[in-house]
């Protein structure tokens, strides 16, 4: 099946409706069988490529986002127009090299940014799914993008890495394609997802439905979006990205505009006006089903289950980099430790840093010197393991 290069495709973001470029699009026959029991085949996946394949198609780099990313690690972004979201980290002579390496980033499925999601139009209707579109999980994410690299010709990862959802695809794809895999780096995950974590997204997603515009998901159809329960749904979930020392550096308690306190409701504190803009700005670029779907996927994630997590690294080849942030309460560091304990029991080949920081979660995405020379250095020795150039 093809790859399309600037496709065009109709897209919903915030209360507006237009159109926008979404790059690559492979249009991948399958079948895909997913873990919900559904099979789909001739399914989008959306990516983007930086840098160049060399000839023994030996220094692919699978570059996997979280949450609410998409497959613009770097270059401008088409909706919001802002740098990608890796910008820091990949590049011409940067920690992850495309001068050397030849970076993919996918929009997983279930996303929101040209991939087969709840925004996709379902044949038997004719209208976008909406919660008729399958529940999708973490795995099902990473056979799909096996597929795409099928369609590359690509048999085997030099590196898989990501931060936070991403590092659960990292680990996935350790898991279920080890032959496929040379080394992988996990940053700030986990090996399940936490009660908390789960609660939080419940938050989310509740946030969201009690929105009238929500419409039981088929907004589209009434020409309606969930503005201000996306909103607030972002703004809960943007304050575990965040550290309280990160919060109060940055705000303290400052007052946005003003010089005393209004005695009312408006943005008064710094902090609260920085939520508002997060809110506002995510529901231009982020469809309100794709996030049910993508939050339930993280919550549905254990590869402690169905005999354990050592059980799914015996045997594997792989080098791992495990990576966790000291003020990182929304993935703290005990979680990274779990998954290191089970490498070395299964006798994988495993290093493991905690970045001390007070940047909190969102630290991978943020200018981090510890955390880019960690990489640095682990991609260095694998690339010399492997041999390439």
């Amino acid at each position: 099946m093809p790859i399309v290069e600037k496709e065009t495709i109709l897209s919903a973001f915030g209360p507006q409706y237009h159109e926008v470029a979404v790059g690559r699009i492979a249009m991948l026959k399958g079948p895909l069988k997913l873990e919900c029991g559904m099979e789909v085949s001739d399914f989008p996946v959306a990516f983007q490529t930086y840098g160049t394949l060399n000839a023994e198609k030996s220094n692919a780099i699978l570059a996997c986002h979280g949450l609410t990313g998409d497959q613009y690690a770097l270059g401008t972004h088409p909706v919001t127009g802002k740098p990608g979201w890796w910008e820091l980290l990949i590049g011409p002579g940067k920690v992850i090299d495309t001068d050397r390496y030849f970076v993919i980033a996918t929009n997983v499925i279930g996303g929101c940014m040209g991939s087969f999601g709840p925004k996709s139009i379902n044949p038997a209707t004719g209208k976008s799914y909406g919660l008729d579109f399958p529940v999708v999980t973490i795995a099902d994410m990473v056979h799909a993008q096996a597929l795409l690299l099928d369609q590359l010709g690509i048999k085997q990862l030099f590196c898989v890495l990501g931060g936070s959802m991403g590092g659960m695809i990292a680990l996935s794809w350790a898991a279920l394609y080890p032959d496929r895999v040379f080394c992988a780096i996990p940053i700030a995950t986990s090996a399940k997802h936490s009660a908390q974590n789960i609660a939080f997204h419940e938050i989310g997603r509740q946030s969201i439905m009690v929105d009238p515009d929500w419409c039981d998901g088929k907004y589209f159809e009434q020409k309606k979006f969930p503005v201000k329960g996306l909103s607030v749904a972002r703004m809960a979930a943007h304050i575990t990205y965040l550290s309280e020392h990160a919060l109060h550096r940055k705000f303290g308690r400052s007052l946005q505009d003003r010089e005393r306190i209004s005695y009312g409701f408006e943005a008064d504190f710094q902090v609260e006006s920085y939520l508002r803009y997060q809110g506002a700005a995510f529901v231009e670029r982020f469809d309100a089903n794709s996030y049910f779907y993508i939050t339930r996927a993280m919550d549905y994630f254990d590869l402690t289950q169905n005999g354990g997590l050592t059980q799914c690294f015996l045997g594997s080849k792989a080098r791992f980099l495990i990576i966790a942030f000291s003020s990182d309460w929304l993935f703290p560091t005990s979680e990274s430790r779990v998954i290191v304990r089970a490498l070395n029991a299964a006798a994988v080949n495993v290093s493991f840093a905690e970045i001390t920081t007070d940047k909190g979660h969102d630290a991978f995405l943020l200018d981090e010197p510890e955390f880019f020379l960690t990489v640095k250095g682990f991609l260095r020795g694998a690339a010399e393991k492997r041999g390439i150039a």
